[in-house]
């Protein structure tokens, strides 16, 4: 039994409030980058999980332990950010300007600004991805779900999501490819 799932148990069945704020400190980030991966905007990403989160504090949905607590959380989101998206009934592109921040400080200069534009390529060219190569690969490579928690996720198959990650690695391949990338392995 994960973390997530002990705290979510005692907030259900014990109205322990720690629990609730337990769940929201370790899983907030993660949650809000996949929802963003999801939605196109960091800031949307950020009321999606708020919305999330209320939703498990107000509801108290039953986690019916067929998955990891992450997953099924990750479920809810992706459910709230889809009927979001319905209700919008458009998708908006956002740039992403902001730059990841810059680690090492002993690297020189050059390499760490090398890297900085790297990381600004590879995320742009997600973006330029079908929303569900972008997703799969958010939930794989990013959050470090396995084929078979990300198909619970996106309510696909195993088999289907392999399939899916091998296609959306090629074509996120592709994409860098076009736009000059030169990368290691991928």
């Amino acid at each position: 039994m994960d973390n997530g799932t002990a705290s979510y148990r005692r907030f259900r069945s014990e109205g322990d409030e720690n629990g609730l704020v337990e769940i929201i400190r370790d899983y907030k980030d993660g949650l809000i980058l996949y929802l963003n991966s999801f939605v196109g905007n960091l800031h949307t990403a950020e009321r999606l999980a708020e919305d999330t989160f209320v939703l498990l504090g107000t509801k108290k949905p039953k986690d019916k332990g067929k998955a990891s607590f992450k997953t099924w959380l990750y479920t809810i989101g992706r459910n709230i950010a889809i009927d979001y998206l319905r209700r919008c009934s458009k998708h908006r592109e956002v740039s992403l300007d902001d730059r990841p921040e810059l680690a090492g400080e002993m690297e020189s200069l050059e390499a760490s600004y090398l890297r900085g534009e790297q990381k600004i390529m590879l995320h742009r060219a997600l973006r330029k991805l079908k929303p569900e190569y972008r997703q799969i690969l958010w939930l794989i490579y990013f959050e470090g779900f396995n084929s078979r928690e990300a198909a619970a996720v996106m309510k696909k198959s195993v088999h289907n999501t392999e399939m899916l990650v091998s296609r959306a690695r090629r074509s996120l391949k592709a994409q860098l490819e076009t736009e000059g990338f030169v990368y290691e392995e991928l």
